[in-house]
């Protein structure tokens, strides 16, 4: 399993305050922002971020001082918790631990959209995120394979794109997504 902790996870680490009270705003503002790039994309209006926290503006400010850092963050911390997951699903037996991960990168998808617009591809961030999730997914996939539940002409790269592209598009509602997404893994399944 992948070895703690992941690159990523300490910058959002050292920036998260200590006092409760302060790390309390912290953490509502990063829910606000996934939530309102997820609805609204790259654009979302920080005055609207802080209100759906209970902050002000001053609030969000003194914690990301930078629209880039809030979308640093935002994504590190989308991030974190995607490779927090395969170490929660690490005891699942092969095919379905691969699964419950790739429902949550497909999650993860709709925030990575809207932050990659601000963050380039080569950003140090952007590859130290790359880096953690292909550590904490990668041996999730190659156990799969291992255990003969997943076919072997393809690479984990081949499977976050195969992922990446089926989220890409616009679903109805998540169900249609979700059923979208099974029909796709079954192709990955060995076998099949």
């Amino acid at each position: 399993m992948p070895a703690q902790p992941f690159p990523v996870s300490e910058i959002v680490a050292a920036q998260r305050p200590v006092r409760k009270d302060a790390a309390r705003n912290y953490d509502a503002l990063l829910a606000a922002a996934r939530e309102a790039f997820a609805e609204h994309g790259a654009e979302a209006s920080l005055e609207d971020i802080a209100r759906r926290a209970g902050v002000g503006i001053g609030t969000l400010y003194r914690n990301f001082p930078t629209r880039r850092s809030l979308f640093e963050s935002v994504y590190a911390d989308e991030v974190n918790a995607l490779c927090r997951s395969a170490v929660e699903f690490a005891d699942l037996e092969p095919w379905e631990a691969l699964t419950a991960w790739l429902e949550r990168f497909a999650g993860y998808m709709v925030t990575k959209r809207a932050v990659r617009e601000a963050l380039e591809d080569e950003s140090e961030i952007f590859q130290a995120c790359r880096e953690s999730m292909y550590a904490a997914g990668g041996p999730l996939f190659e156990r799969t394979q291992r255990a003969g539940a997943a076919r072997r002409d393809m690479d984990f790269g081949d499977l976050l794109r195969l992922v990446a592209g089926v989220t890409a598009t616009a679903f109805v509602d998540d169900a249609q997504r979700d059923r979208v997404l099974a029909i796709a893994l079954d192709g990955v399944r060995a076998g099949r």
